[in-house]
């Protein structure tokens, strides 16, 4: 039981299942011979909810020997039987049991680990991407906090065990869920609006092909590939499996890709018509670009409950830290702001971004930023960026005053009044 699981040289997690098939399994041989024994050594059991009552029953069975251990040796034993020795169990002594066949219950690994087993025409490749965040252990990745069934390619669902480890039952109830996200999709292509998270909008990147040098910073960063290119480099768009993340929209150095209701311009307008004050007066002006799926909701639900959130603040709403363009910060140390605090998604180990990597993806951007505040003579420290999840309120309002008090350290922006 637990062969190779909870291992750094095979298999870092455990599959969940295994316990139940052992036991299933003693209880086939159990029925099939009244006279044969069934010994499962195991180095956790799990039978979680009604199944600890068919993990009782076996507990009953006095053909079936359970006991935690670790097996340390298998080798060949008397009369053609097979000699296993078990140590570190629960009487504190090693165990010699001598029978006629050895089963590893070993773990489950999903077939997407090894092959793509789709035939896909993505610039990123023809499989589900898997190991690019290296959290999932070849299964698909997904937001298993808010999109469980989603994969980082549009109108493509996973379920069952190439979504984790799980029982034939949790399979069938997985499947279900993911035929309904396919029917979603399928309806919301036809009447020709965005899939989760933006459903509805239904706005797409344009792009001003005059002005593109064909960097390939959008087709490598968007993390859905919607973007592949044509025969000159330029960037060629698939709408259908757009997101509407805005990643491309802020990779662009060139600022050529705009939303009709989402564009650089709009926010530049949103930078610029803060009244700002004049300097001298010790009156600092910031800005947070604030995602608007778990720190904004997370700010939303601070001032509902009367929080003190410093009055300095300008927020701007982003679809995510990824749509933030290295030009909103120009622009905004340039008119005046004192500060910019990005506030997003997690992202790392325990990642909550909506968008997959839109949070990693600002903070590998912020060495752009600081070339920006280098040529600006500006302190690298008045741009910085925090992540919270959505239930962190406490949490978003303490970032916002501890930079805000960071701030007053400084001299206020040279560029006010300008």
């Amino acid at each position: 039981q637990c062969a190779g699981q909870r291992d750094e040289n095979h298999l870092p997690y455990c599959s969940g299942y295994c316990c139940l098939a052992s036991l299933k399994q003693a209880k086939y041989i159990r029925e099939a011979d009244p006279e044969a024994k069934a010994f499962i050594i195991y180095d956790h059991m799990r039978t979680m909810g009604i199944y600890e009552n068919f993990y009782k029953t076996l507990q009953d069975d006095p053909g079936v020997f359970l006991t935690k251990g670790k097996v340390v040796e298998v080798s060949e034993g008397e009369d053609g039987k097979v000699k296993v020795i078990v140590d570190e169990t629960l009487l504190g002594e090693k165990l010699e049991i001598n029978v006629d066949l050895v089963v590893l219950a070993i773990g489950m690994v999903p077939v997407t680990a090894e092959e793509p087993v789709l035939n896909l025409e993505y610039r990123q490749g023809p499989g589900l991407p898997t190991d690019e965040l290296e959290l999932f252990y070849g299964y698909a990745d997904s937001n298993y906090v808010c999109f469980p069934y989603e994969t980082r390619r549009t109108g493509i669902y996973a379920a069952g065990a190439i979504h984790q480890p799980m029982t034939i039952a949790q399979a069938i109830e997985d499947a279900r869920g993911a035929a309904l996200k396919a029917i979603q999709c399928l309806v919301a292509i036809e009447e020709g609006h965005a899939v989760h998270p933006r459903t509805w909008d239904f706005a797409y990147p344009e792009f001003d092909l005059k002005m593109c040098t064909q960097c390939k910073r959008c087709t490598e960063e968007c993390p859905f590939g919607a973007l592949n290119e044509d025969e000159a480099g330029n960037p060629l768009p698939n709408i259908t499996r757009c997101r509407r993340c805005g990643t491309c929209f802020g990779a662009c150095p060139q600022r050529i890709i705009n939303f009709k209701d989402y564009s650089i311009e709009m926010v530049g307008n949103m930078i610029k018509a803060t009244e700002m004050p004049e300097q001298g007066y010790g009156l600092y002006r910031l800005m947070a670009f604030v995602c608007e799926n778990d720190a904004l909701p997370a700010l939303d639900m601070a001032a509902y409950q009367k929080k003190n959130i410093p009055v300095s603040f300008r927020i701007i709403p982003v679809r995510c830290l990824g749509a933030v363009n290295v030009s909103f910060v120009k622009d905004a140390m340039s008119k005046g702001y004192d500060g910019i605090l990005l506030l997003g998604c997690k992202y790392g180990e325990n990642y909550q971004c909506h968008f997959i990597k839109g949070s990693e993806l600002a903070n590998r951007r912020m060495e752009n930023v600081a070339e920006t505040l280098q040529q600006l003579a500006l302190e690298q420290e008045r741009v910085t960026l925090h992540t919270v999840a959505i239930d962190e309120v406490e949490e978003a309002v303490k970032k916002l005053n501890e930079f805000n008090e960071e701030m007053k350290g400084f001299e206020e922006n040279p560029f006010k009044g300008w």
